[in-house]
């Protein structure tokens, strides 16, 4: 009797193994489902490749300065024969220009400070920042940390759309226009000129402005010498005098 209790037994252990390989052909193994769950994440990465490439295509479609392209085709040859450079790559570029504008009046309203903020972040296409009194004047009633100016520093594309704008455009508006002077560079390839209005660029509208600024546009190059570096700007047709 006993070998027949064993005997019967040994069916129910076998159809209690067999249930789950039932169970795989009715649902989803674990493992399967575990493999579907990792397979979602893989969705991010797919996204930040497709915006990668959305980046590079909106940079490839921007327009290239055309100061830009005339450096790299035309100066840089130029230069490199007329100064007696071997490499094309040893003659000097245009590495930043910095715009500075002094308010006076700022010192009894900030608002001055603010408009003119404002008008040279038309002017640079960039965000000027406001720069503030390094110490205390008793005499100019100035003290220290109160907003006098504002500045902004342009490199790259920037730079040579202001400049292309500052030749072209700004400099033969200016009132009395006779040149500029070829004695403001420094003795380290950095050229300073004066401008006595703001509103010969386009961007500002003359009816609108309150006031009318002064500002000082400073080109900083790699040059080591003044003649190189006038004779890097006069490739660019700076105006000089004669």
């Amino acid at each position: 009797m006993a070998d027949e209790s064993k005997a019967k037994q040994k069916p129910g252990k076998a159809a209690k193994a067999e249930k789950p390989a039932r169970s795989v052909k009715g649902e989803k193994p674990q493992q399967a489902q575990k493999s579907e769950k990792t397979a979602k994440p893989e969705s991010k990465p797919e996204k930040e490749a497709a915006g990668k490439v959305a980046r590079t295509e909106r940079t490839q479609e921007r327009v290239v300065p055309r100061l830009k392209v005339y450096f790299e085709e035309v100066v840089r040859d130029k230069l490199s024969q007329a100064l007696g450079y071997k490499n094309r790559f040893q003659v000097p570029v245009v590495e930043k220009i910095v715009i500075n504008m002094g308010i006076g009046e700022g010192v009894n309203d900030r608002k001055k400070v603010e408009s003119a903020a404002n008008d040279l972040g038309l002017i640079a296409g960039q965000k000027a920042v406001i720069t503030n009194a390094r110490k205390s004047i008793a005499t100019y009633k100035v003290r220290a940390g109160q907003p006098i100016g504002c500045k902004v520093t342009l490199r790259k594309s920037r730079m040579y759309e202001f400049m292309d704008r500052l030749i072209n455009i700004a400099l033969p508006r200016a009132r009395d226009f006779r040149g500029l002077s070829p004695k403001s560079f420094d003795g380290r390839g950095n050229y300073t000129l004066g401008i006595k209005e703001h509103i010969i660029f386009p961007e500002i509208d003359y009816d609108k402005a309150s006031d009318i600024w002064g500002m000082d546009v400073t080109v900083c190059t790699s040059a080591k010498t003044n003649d190189e570096a006038r004779a890097l700007l006069t490739a660019f047709n700076f105006p000089f005098r004669q």
